[in-house]
């Protein structure tokens, strides 16, 4: 998967659409490189329970750094139906891979209205040269 497939929250994560059972649309969702290179050397992460119902801009979990515990949040309202748990017990994923191996959950998407603030990877990326 490459950030060209993906669209990106202000706050940093990435999601990835899926057609789900039912009709329903999942996310995927992750930390975009920006994000994990900007927290360097990541010590913990805590994500949340299968079945967490979440709303746009809650926080679904955090991930702490030397530098700092940041919370990752929500890009989208819906139902959390798999955790990416094998990601606390290797870190190094996440900034090895993304977009990849480092996703962290996956959402069955409730309300869609949260899609119309996503970027694409054009305006993310200016979004990220600003803040730079």
């Amino acid at each position: 998967m490459t950030p060209d497939e993906l669209l990106f929250a202000q706050t940093h994560e990435w999601v990835r659409l899926e057609p789900g059972a039912g009709g329903m649309k999942v996310a995927t969702i992750g930390l975009s490189a920006f994000a994990l290179e900007a927290l360097t050397d990541l010590v913990h992460i805590e994500l949340p329970e299968v079945g967490r119902q979440l709303t746009v801009g809650e926080s679904l979990g955090e991930v702490e750094s030397v530098k700092a515990v940041s919370d990752i949040y929500s890009p989208l309202e819906g139902e959390v139906v798999e955790v990416n748990s094998d990601i606390a017990q290797h870190l190094e994923r996440l900034a090895a891979d993304p977009y990849g191996a480092g996703w962290l959950v996956k959402l069955r998407i409730t309300n869609e209205s949260g899609l119309k603030s996503l970027l694409d990877r054009t305006a993310y990326e200016k979004l990220c040269a600003e803040e730079a």
